[in-house]
C-alpha cells in the first residue's frame, strides 16, 4: 500500500508540470540585433533591415567575409531593401516591394544584387534566377565601424544613397525615384476617394501638377471641375497659373483680375506672399495695395505690404505702413516685432 501511495503522488505530481513543449525558451541578447533604417523620398518610403554583426578584432574582408563569394550583407536572415513605389536601382526599374539583398566583394569591386526572395536565412539558398538587378559598385576606406551599418544619405525629393561601412569600408549606391511620377499616380488614386466630392480636392491637384510643371493637360480638366463644383479665387487663380504656363499670359491677367475680385482679404494676403516666393515682387505689392484698399482697418495688410516694399528696397513707404500697422495691432507680440523691424529699416 506505502508503495503505491508513492506511485500516485509522483504521478500527480508530474501531472502538475506543464509539457516540455509548451515552455517557452529564455530570451537572451542577440550577438548580431537586428536593426532598420527608413527615409521618405517624396512620397516614396525607403527602407533597409539587416542584423548587425561586429568586429570583434576578427578579419573581416577576405576573412570572416571571403572574397568571391555571395553574402547575405549581414547576419542571421539576408538583408532586405524595401520601396513603397517603383524606383531605380542599378540602372533598372523595380515594382515596389521587398527585395532580398546579396552582394559579392572583392577587393577592388562588389557586386551588388537584388532578389526577389527577401525571406531566406542568409545566402545559403541564394539562386541567381531570383535576381531582378545586379550591378557593380566601388568600395572606398572610412572611420572605423565596429557593427555593420546602413544609412540612408544625401536624401532629396527624388533620390538617396543606400551606404554601408563596416571595419573600415564603406559601400554606397543611389536609389533613384520618379517622384513626378508617383505623386501624380497618388493623386489620381486619392481624387476617387471622398476628396472627389469637394472642390479644394480638384484645385489642390491641378496647383500641384502646375507648380511642378507636370501633366498640364490632366491638371487643366481638374481645374475646370473644381470650377464648375464652386468659382472661387483659388480655383480661378490656379487655372490663371495655368494658362501662364501654355503660354496665355495675356489670358492669364484677365483671370487673376476676376479672381483677385471673389478673394477674401486671407486669400489676397496669401496670393501676395506667393508672388513674393515666385521672386514677383511688383506683382506682390499690386495686391497687397489691393487688400490694404480693402480692408484699411486690418493691421495684417498694412504690415504685409511694408514686408512686400522692404524687399522692393523702399525703405521710405515700409516704414510708413509698417508703422500703419503698429499703430492698429493689439497684439504685444507682434508690436515687439514690427518695432524691431522698423529699428533696422531706419539705420
Amino acid at each position: 500500500m506505502r508503495t503505491s501511495r508513492f506511485v500516485v503522488a509522483g504521478a500527480l505530481a508530474l501531472a502538475a508540470v506543464p509539457a516540455l513543449a509548451q515552455i517557452p525558451p529564455l530570451q537572451f541578447p542577440a550577438a548580431s540585433p537586428k536593426a532598420s533604417v527608413t527615409q521618405v523620398v517624396g512620397m516614396t518610403e525607403v527602407g533597409v533591415r539587416w542584423s548587425r554583426p561586429t568586429v570583434n578584432g576578427r578579419k573581416v574582408w577576405g576573412g570572416l567575409v571571403p572574397y568571391g563569394e555571395v553574402w547575405r550583407t549581414g547576419a542571421d536572415e539576408n538583408t532586405t531593401l524595401s520601396f513603397s513605389s517603383p524606383v531605380t536601382v542599378g540602372g533598372k526599374t523595380l515594382p515596389a516591394g521587398t527585395y532580398g539583398l546579396h552582394t559579392i566583394p572583392g577587393e577592388k569591386e562588389w557586386t551588388v544584387i537584388l532578389s526577389t526572395q527577401a525571406k531566406a536565412w542568409g545566402s545559403y539558398s541564394y539562386d541567381p534566377k531570383e535576381d531582378v538587378v545586379r550591378f557593380v559598385a566601388t568600395p572606398r576606406e572610412g572611420p572605423h565601424e565596429e557593427r555593420l551599418l546602413f544609412t540612408l544619405a544625401e536624401p532629396t525629393d527624388r533620390s538617396v544613397a543606400i551606404t554601408l561601412a563596416w571595419e573600415k569600408l564603406r559601400l554606397s549606391f543611389p536609389v533613384e525615384v520618379d517622384t513626378k511620377a508617383v505623386v501624380l499616380a497618388s493623386l489620381k488614386e486619392q481624387l476617387r476617394g471622398l476628396p472627389r466630392f469637394g472642390w479644394q480636392a480638384w484645385s489642390g491637384a491641378a496647383a500641384w501638377c502646375v507648380r511642378n510643371d507636370t501633366a498640364l493637360e490632366q491638371a487643366e480638366e481638374w481645374v475646370d471641375r473644381s470650377i464648375r463644383m464652386n468659382r472661387n479665387f483659388t480655383n480661378q487663380a490656379t487655372k490663371a497659373d495655368l494658362l501662364e504656363k501654355k503660354g496665355d499670359v495675356k489670358g492669364a491677367a484677365e483671370l487673376r483680375a476676376k479672381a483677385l475680385a471673389l478673394a477674401t482679404e486671407a486669400e489676397v494676403n496669401q496670393y501676395g506672399y506667393q508672388l513674393l516666393g515666385q521672386k514677383k515682387v511688383d506683382e506682390a505689392i499690386r495686391a497687397f495695395e489691393k487688400n490694404v484698399k480693402d480692408h484699411p482697418a486690418s493691421w495684417n495688410v498694412w504690415d504685409s505690404l511694408a514686408e512686400a516694399q522692404a524687399l522692393a528696397g523702399d525703405a521710405k513707404r515700409a516704414i510708413g505702413n509698417y508703422e500703419k500697422a503698429l499703430s492698429l495691432t493689439e497684439d504685444e507680440e507682434q508690436k515687439t516685432r514690427i518695432r524691431g523691424v522698423l529699428a533696422k529699416l531706419k539705420k
